[in-house]
Parts: structure tokens; sequence; C-alpha cells
């Protein structure tokens, strides 16, 4: 059987599956990586191990002769940056982007027009080394002696693809995810680059594919994409036919409501709000609002399991209970996040006494949580926007009450429930359908 091989590389999990001509999933093997740890000693993944993984993966499916692969395409998390000396070697460890800036960026930013206008322009609120372009900035500026050793930057998906293709490569999608490298107004690299002299790859756009010899075999090799563009490929698909606009909540370590009707450039006061704008394929701007909270979702399910003495993951053992919902619904209070900084980590968990259960915790914690996904959305909806339909893909889409109260915060658009929970394997499967039967 012929098969499109997709990595689908999250914070979290790693997996590869592999989708048939009808884009049916027929294999999926997923892994999780211990992290190690930089020269700095701080946390990071362990990209050899990665690198092994999925190069015997490959080599491994096509031993077996069950399935033959066509392609191979990759969708991985975003600000990850990973760089090449002269030889086409990696140098450096993948920083992660939780990492501290340790360097001054105020004369960056002042150079560049202002922090505020930066952002902007680039359509990238200022997040420190999340924004991949300001990790180039503290590589150049804090560790000279590597930084004199970079021939090559590629963002995580490219680097995937390279290690295939060994081709130097660079897509939209990567680009554009809140890097600080992209000016939305001209739609071209950022002028700071050539100023500080750093070259990227040109991107390309489209679904043209690499051809390589991969252990024998002929197989196209996909350029990558971030996944959460990724994911909504199946839908821009979709929505050829039908016309509606819609968003889509991608939920994962980051929920990212995901607007790509919009036609409005993004303001300063979005900005302010957490909204960005990433890029499809094609270099088209899709509005978006990122929050960081279904990390902080993991780490308060773990405080909650504590105080009431169950396992952190109890949640996924409660049943729906609409009484209880609508209680805490028609409440409408905010006891756990009164900060509305987003990158918050921990509630309010001094609270935890006025609860009688753990069960009427959580379901606080969750109103909470889809309340501040709600104002995301609104955040990305254009003046006069014709919004019908929300779907919901990812980890959150199986959590009966998290789509309850976004549909009770909601009530004129439509849930969807995406069925697959492989959106963004998905969308980079479907770049490759014209390579499936090569």
């Amino acid at each position: 059987m012929n098969v499109i091989a997709v990595f689908d590389i999250g914070k979290t999990n790693k997996k590869v599956l592999l989708f048939d001509r009808d884009f049916n999933v027929v294999y999926v093997n997923a892994m999780r990586f211990e992290e190690t740890l930089d020269e700095d000693d701080f946390p990071c993944e362990d990209l050899e191990a990665i690198e092994t993984w999925v190069q015997d993966e490959v080599k491994a499916i096509q031993e077996k002769q069950v399935f033959f692969i066509k392609a191979i395409n990759f969708s991985t998390h975003g600000a990850a940056l990973v760089y090449l000396n002269k030889d086409g070697k990696r140098i450096t460890p993948l920083y992660n982007y939780l990492k501290p800036l340790t360097v001054n960026v105020a004369p960056f930013y002042q150079a560049n027009g202002g922090i505020e206008e930066f952002s902007r322009k680039t359509a990238s609120p200022a997040y420190g080394m999340l924004n991949s372009g300001l990790q180039l900035y503290w590589l150049k500026h804090s560790k000279p002696d590597v930084w004199r050793q970079v021939d090559t930057i590629l963002h995580y998906p490219q680097y995937l693809s390279y290690l295939f293709s060994n081709h130097i490569m660079a897509d939209y999608t990567s680009i554009g995810a809140h890097t600080a490298l992209w000016d939305f107004d001209c739609m071209e690299y950022h002028k700071w680059l050539s100023a500080e002299h750093i070259a990227l790859p040109k991107p390309q756009s489209g679904k043209k594919a690499i051809l390589s010899t991969i252990n024998g075999y002929e197989v196209a090799i996909g350029k990558g994409l971030h996944d959460s563009s990724a994911s909504i490929i199946p839908l821009l698909e979709g929505s050829k036919h039908n016309r509606r606009e819609f968003i889509l909540l991608s939920t994962g370590t980051w929920i990212i409501c995901m607007n790509p009707f919009s036609k409005e450039t993004l303001t300063s006061p979005q900005l302010q709000n957490d909204c960005l704008c990433f890029l499809t394929p094609d270099k088209k701007q899709i509005k978006s609002s990122m929050q960081f909270l279904g990390h902080l979702h993991e780490l308060n399910t773990v405080a909650l399991g504590d105080y009431f003495g169950v396992e952190a993951n109890h949640y996924l053992s409660l049943t729906l209970n609409e009484k209880r919902s609508d209680e805490t619904f028609y409440k409408q209070e905010t006891i756990f996040f009164k900060d509305e900084d987003s990158l918050s980590a921990k509630a309010g968990l001094e609270e935890l006494s006025r609860f009688v259960d753990y069960e009427q915790a959580y379901y606080q914690l969750i109103f909470e949580i889809s309340r501040r996904v709600c104002k995301g959305i609104h955040h990305i909806l254009d003046t006069a926007n014709d919004l019908k339909d929300i779907y919901i893909s990812g980890g959150f889409n199986k959590n009966q009450l998290f789509v309850r109260y976004v549909g009770q915060m909601m009530p004129q658009q439509t849930i969807i429930v995406t069925k697959d929970g492989n959106a963004s394997a998905m969308g980079a499967a479907l770049l490759m359908k014209d390579y499936i039967d090569g």
C-alpha cells in the first residue's frame, strides 16, 4: 500500500502517522522523549534522540514492506531553530523557547521603530525567546564563538526535512509564526535581518517536494510546516466549497484561535491582547490569538489533584454534570485567574478551600480557561464578520466541559468537534497528495 508518512512533533508528544490515498491513518506510532540540558543547564528537547528515531522509523517501515512510503512531510511546534555549520552539521542544541532571554533587547527594538510598532509590523507580541528571531539575536550577541560557526539557519520542520533531502528550504508557515522575522506590511523578511548581517533561506509557496533516495527507495520530501498552521489546512480545503466563515481552536500546550478570513491589519490593541498573525503555506495571513492555556491546564490539574488527594489526570474520569456545569457558568465568577497575564502559570490556588470537591474546582478552572479562549476569538474577528462555525481540534476537543462552555459563550455559532485528532499531520499530508502515486 502506498502511503504518505508525516512526523508530527509536538512539545510533549512525537508521532509518526501513515496516510493512505484516501487520507485514512493506517499506522501510528507515538513516542515521548526525556528532555536533556543545553550548555547553560536549561532543559531542551533531546534533538539527537529525535533525529535517530525519525530516521529509524522510516527505515523500519520500509524494511517491513507492508507500507510503501512515497512521500514524507513534517509538522512541528514553532519557536525552534537549528543552526548548521559550513559542513551542514548541527552545532547547537534545540534551545527551549521558555529559556530566559539574557541579552538587552531594548536597543534592538529602539532601532526598529519601538517595541509596539515593531511587534505590530511583524505580528509578533514581544515574547522573548518565543520570538524565534530574538533567539537569533540572543545567540549572536551572547555566544559569539558559537555564532561564528553558523552558516545556515533552519526552522525545526525544515531541519527534519533536511535530514532526508539534504536541501536547504524555508516555508511561510514557520517564518510567520510569531518569529519577529517577517514584515507583514511588506510581506517579506524584516530589514533588521540584513542590518544584523543575517541571511535566511528564501521561502517558497506551494506543494513542491524534493525527490530523494531513502534507503534505496525514491521518496518525495516535503518542506515541513509549523503545526498550528498545518492544522487549519484541512478546513481551508473544505471551505472552498461551502464558503462559511470559521474559527479554528487548535488546542494543545497552546490554545490558538485562528481566523483565516480576517482582512483587517493587526492593530496595537490586538497585540496587547495576545493576538498575532500566522501565514498559510501560500503566504496568506491568518489572524490568531495565542494563549498558553494547555500548559496552564496541565500545571493546575496537578495542583488540584494534590489538594484533593487524587491523580493529576483525575479529570479524565469525570462525566459531564450539566447541573454543576450550569451552576458554574451562571455565576460568572473569576476565582483562579484574576491576573489577566495569559502566560501566568499558576492559578490563585489559595481559593481551593471554597470548593466542596475536585469536580467543582475543575469546573471552575475550565470555565475560566474557556472564557479566556472566547475573549481571544472576539479579539481576532473583523468588525464586519460573518462567523458561522467554531471548530475545536487537538486535546481539548475531547473535553466535553470545555466544548459545552465554548458553546454557551458563543451561542450564535455552531461548535464542531473535529473527529480526527491529527489535524496538523493531516494538513502536512494533504500538501503531499500529488506524490502518493509517484
